[in-house]
């Protein structure tokens, strides 16, 4: 009978590799889910949950955590906010001519559509001046 004891050693050698390799690879499943969660949420029991489903479960539970993870990034809702505040506050910005309710610009004088007065000149300064101010209070004219 032929001596197969080497065969034996690689056999040992291949399956210590693979299972290096699986321990490694479910390590980094969890380092994964670790920031990717945290970079989602910052509700801490979500978080662990998360951490947890990859831990106990592997595979699975990383799929779980993908079905159940929020859609969006912190990040991208701060960005997404931002650009939102962006908008709101140039809407206020604008402004709406009073007789046909055109958009006009901050300085003009009359509306380009209806001839609508809209402001004054001060005769002192030259500033434009809303209607309803009876004193300038960039020169006190």
């Amino acid at each position: 009978m032929p001596d197969l004891s080497w065969l034996f050693s690689i056999l040992e050698i291949l399956i210590a590799f693979l299972g290096a390799y699986l321990v490694a690879f479910w390590v980094g499943l969890i380092l994964w889910t670790v920031r990717d969660v945290r970079s989602r949420t910052r509700d801490v029991l979500v978080q662990l949950m998360a951490v947890l489903m990859v831990v106990i479960f592997n595979l699975p539970g990383l799929f779980l955590y993908w079905l159940l993870r929020p859609a969006e990034t912190l990040a991208t809702a701060y960005d997404r906010a931002l650009e939102e505040e962006a908008i709101m506050q140039d809407l206020e910005e604008r402004t709406a001519c009073p007789g046909c309710k055109q958009p006009v610009e901050p300085d003009f004088l009359i509306c380009p559509n209806c001839s609508t007065k809209l402001k004054r000149q001060c005769p002192n300064c030259g500033r434009l001046l809303n209607l309803k101010w009876n004193v300038c209070p960039y020169c006190a004219k």
